[in-house]
């Protein structure tokens, strides 16, 4: 969990103090560890609720469709570092089997509205982003040239390319076609700038290919595939249980931006045959994260909350999968006419 904190959350409940009584029925789910009231006077209420972490979905979608109507409702999720003393969960282990079961097959997740809120933000484009993308690229390329692994991880904690990749496949999930492009033009912008950067570099100082740090990256195999896959997996698990990403975002990041610094330090020093396996590289990555990704969430229940935008998600995750493995099925024939036409991977 991010921040090291226990496994719930505090809602706060913002309510027109008129419909305070539609919160009794919410504060009584399976889930609602404790409740009290707050504040109160004539026209706002303000309830404050510590829920488990596998229930905060359940009581944020009840809240908004009893009261997503009124202007004045808001409900705030917080991260809970600590409580004193401990909540009591005697309550919920003593449930009957038959009755626990059904809550016991709901994914332990953060809930939809932060994990949008985590992912979303990422998927912008401003001057932080740039900053970010070109810092990661210069100090990448520096730990390619010296062939220095520590130095390319260092770059990859910075990790610009995870956020709009994990974006890409949220939004592909949910159906969110605002979410798809935003995420689509950030990954292209970060892609771009990385390119551009280090193909400059590769014209002003040259790149040896026998380098093992780039080397390595001018092939693809079975391997590269195994990893990207793995890495989306792990972007997707890291932001949906809450735990911070940005270890997991090492992982993620080191399968994404060291083929693109490759790639374009191999076109500027005018190495296309290495530029052509780094690129393939870099588009078995990006296939394989986003598929991954999109897996993941399904399995993790990530769907909108109406019924009507449920089914849209299903429809746009479906093709997304589908459009991922064509993909991926294309990239696989590429690698094996490399293998047959130049005898590597």
């Amino acid at each position: 969990m991010r921040g090291g904190g226990v496994a719930e959350r505090l809602i706060e409940v913002v309510v027109p103090t008129r419909r305070v009584d539609s919160l009794a029925p919410v504060m009584d789910r399976e889930g609602v560890l404790a409740h009290w009231r707050v504040s109160e006077n004539d026209d706002v209420c303000v309830w404050k609720a510590v829920v488990s972490l596998g229930a905060s979905e359940g009581v944020l979608d009840e809240l908004e469709e009893r009261l997503g109507g009124e202007p004045r409702f808001r409900a705030i999720v917080m991260t809970m570092e600590a409580t004193v003393p401990a909540i009591a969960r005697d309550a919920e282990a003593s449930e009957p089997a038959e009755e626990a079961a059904p809550a016991a097959r709901v994914p332990m997740r953060v809930s939809r509205a932060e994990l949008y809120e985590d992912i979303a933000g990422a998927a912008k484009v401003d001057h932080l982003y740039v900053i970010q993308v070109a810092l990661a690229t210069v100090v990448a390329a520096v730990g390619l040239a010296r062939d220095q692994p520590a130095i390319v991880i260092a770059a990859m904690v910075i990790a610009p390319l995870l956020g709009p990749n994990m974006a890409l496949a949220l939004g592909s999930t949910l159906g969110d076609t605002a979410l798809i492009k935003r995420s689509i033009r950030a990954s292209l912008v970060g892609v771009a700038i990385a390119f551009g950067l280090s193909m400059s570099l590769g014209l002003v100082s040259g790149f040896d290919p026998s380098v093992g740090e780039i080397g390595s990256r001018t092939s693809v195999g079975v391997s590269d595939i195994a990893l990207a896959l793995a890495s989306g997996v792990a972007g997707a698990l890291a932001f949906t249980s809450g735990t911070g990403a940005a270890l997991v975002g090492v992982m993620v990041a080191i399968a994404l931006l060291p083929p693109t610094v490759v790639a374009g330090a191999m076109v500027g020093s005018g190495r296309w045959h290495e530029a052509m396996g780094a690129g393939l590289l870099l588009g078995v990555n990006v296939v394989c994260v986003n598929l991954a990704g999109v897996v993941t969430f399904l399995l993790k229940g990530i769907q909108p909350a109406r019924w009507w935008e449920a089914d849209r998600s299903k429809r746009a995750s479906r093709r997304a999968i589908l459009i991922w493995i064509v993909l991926l099925l294309a990239l696989a024939g590429l690698m094996v006419a490399r293998i047959l036409l130049f005898g590597e991977g």
